[in-house]
């Protein structure tokens, strides 16, 4: 699955990765990480906002909490040496307005203080830069789907109500529940990411950030167990092809290697679920008499109207696709909620592969991810790390986070009937953990239709952004290309069939 500028950009192995769910333990592990920075912290955001609270007291009182933004300007005072830079996509005045205008806030709240903000526009109309990273003297680097505001901290209790995530101060109204997955690596996948920042950076400022010199003090943070030693990573790259600056699609590619490769299982959360080349791949698979089992994790209804209706609206063909597909009964779909029945926001972009290949990172499984929008991914290959026992841990992670999501243990979901890890989720629903409810699609009308045929709101390439009539095209022309990629690297892609009128 993993094959150097085929699947991936570069290959590399780290020391130790870690897993971190949803925001709070990533949050921790960020700023003890930054704590012990010498020389830079970098940051690649889709938004940041220095308003974001780093550590809340258990109960949401006590004294005033610390914000992500002071903390840092703190650091550049106590480090004089250090170099902090934040680099965000530069969004439009809508997508703006819907995130407290963090842009201009952000802007104002650094301006005159060491720390360098900057927004970046350097891509084609309509597309966004979506990659969230953030790397701590190029020795331990954060990848996934969080971005840096108050509106994405969270639990993993999902509590509902709970204080901490409270809109303002004195208010009771709540931001959603929101689920996120982030990846913590060191070693060479680290200063990959690294090279990364300074590729976009150089790219938004046209100013050369030079390499760093040999790193020697362990930034890993104290309290951070990692779940893998020895592990083989890979980032692959979205990057729509823009000016003098070339078009990269390896997620795309390993998105679809990794449907080809799996034996057993895919485990997938997502945000959004609307690809059709990702529907037909898996639907592919479901067709198979041995296929694998196919289980989705994602949020009933988006909260934005705009998403409703058009991503949601999209996703019902998408799962129709795959339940006419399903003649073996190896798909599940589910979307998580609350021990009240509230909704909670999958913002997580995970792919687990039998109990080999965990991927995550930035890109959605719609068509902006696999080429308009700039994303960067990370795919731990865990066959030959912890001395041979990766695969467990593989199996121990994806149980840590079914568990999560029913509000069961560990234990339960290896103890419950069923030889798959779907006939035990449906086990332990019928045991009354019910927290994971069936996902289905739903019948369309005649405006709904017409948004999911043309995917308005969501191109494959500049070529169609504006031209949605062209996008069918589009999508052949550019599965056609990824295939061959696949072939030259000897990598089984799946036979994806796009005819005309077809999803």
């Amino acid at each position: 699955m993993l094959e150097a500028d085929t699947t991936c950009w570069r290959l590399e192995t780290a020391q130790r990765a870690a897993l971190l769910v949803d925001m709070e333990p990533y949050l921790a592990a960020t700023k003890a990480a930054m704590s012990k920075a010498t020389r830079t912290i970098h940051f690649l955001n889709w938004a940041f906002d220095p308003d974001t609270v780093l550590d809340h007291a258990p109960d949401g009182s006590g004294s005033t909490p610390q914000t992500i933004g002071s903390f840092l300007r703190e650091l550049t005072g106590s480090q004089p040496g250090l170099e902090i830079r934040i680099l965000c996509w530069q969004s439009a005045l809508p997508v703006a307005a819907t995130q407290r205008f963090f842009p201009l806030r952000s802007r104002k709240f650094f301006a005159g203080t060491p720390i360098d903000f900057r927004l970046d526009g350097s891509l084609p109309l309509g597309a966004s830069h979506h990659q969230k990273a953030v790397i701590v003297d190029d020795a331990v680097a954060f990848c996934g789907s969080c971005d840096i505001g108050p509106d994405r901290w969270d639990t993993p209790e999902h509590l509902n109500p709970d204080p901490r995530r409270a809109k303002t101060a004195k208010g009771s109204t709540c931001y959603d529940c929101r689920h996120e997955v982030m990846a913590m690596v060191d070693g060479a996948p680290a200063a990959t990411l690294g090279a990364l920042f300074r590729e976009r950076w150089l790219r938004a400022t046209g100013v050369s950030l030079p390499e760093p010199s040999t790193q020697e003090a362990d930034v890993w943070p104290d309290h951070v167990q990692p779940d893998f030693t020895g592990v083989t990573v890979g980032l692959s790259r979205t990057q729509a092809p823009w000016k003098a600056f070339p078009e990269r699609r390896e997620g795309e590619a390993a998105t679809l290697a990794a449907i080809a490769s799996a034996r057993t299982s895919l485990y997938l959360e997502n945000q959004y679920f609307t690809s059709p080349l990702v529907a037909e791949a898996l639907a592919q698979r479901l067709e198979e008499t041995d296929g694998p089992e196919v289980v989705l994790v994602s949020t009933q209804h988006s909260p934005s109207w705009f998403d409703q209706m058009t991503m949601d609206k999209t996703r019902s063909v998408f799962l129709r696709r795959l339940e006419d597909a399903d003649r073996h009964g190896r798909l599940r779909a589910y979307s998580p909620v609350t021990r009240d029945g509230m909704t909670i926001i999958v913002h997580a972009k995970l792919a687990i592969v039998d109990d080999r290949f965990i991927r995550l990172g930035s890109s959605n499984m719609n068509n902006r991810s696999e080429g308009f929008d700039s994303e960067c991914d990370l795919t731990l290959d865990a066959l030959e790390a912890n001395d041979g026992e990766g695969q467990t841990c593989v199996a121990v992670f994806r149980s840590r986070l079914v568990s999560h999501w029913l509000g069961c243990t560990e234990e339960q979901i290896a103890q419950a009937e069923g030889q798959t890890l779907g006939e035990r989720i449906e086990t332990l629903r019928a045991a009354g953990f019910e927290r994971l409810r069936p996902l289905r699609s739903q019948p369309l009308g005649a405006a709904a239709k017409f948004i999911a045929t043309y995917h308005l709101g969501d191109p494959i390439s500049a070529a169609d952004s504006l031209r949605p009539w062209k996008r069918r095209a589009q999508m052949r022309h550019k599965l056609a290309a990824t295939v061959h990629r696949l072939e030259r690297g000897r990598i089984a892609a799946p036979e994806v069939r796009l005819e005309e009128g077809s999803l």
